[in-house]
């Protein structure tokens, strides 16, 4: 009862196509793409600034 089946997963894509059209989709498409890239390179860059900055703090706390 809580899965979709084939059936409803095309209609639900139809709904989508033709709410938004087939020329839009692609971009749509691109664009969150790319968006998501650029939230995982920002979300590795503060990991990486974390590990550089924590033994800076250790070192401050234990002078």
């Amino acid at each position: 009862m809580g899965s979709l089946s084939p059936t409803h997963w095309l209609i639900i894509a139809l709904v989508v196509v033709i709410l938004f059209g087939a020329r839009r989709l692609p971009d749509a498409a691109r664009g969150l793409g790319r968006s998501l890239r650029i939230f995982r390179s920002e979300l590795g860059e503060m990991h990486t600034e974390d590990g550089k900055r924590a033994p800076d703090r250790i070192d401050r706390h234990g002078e």
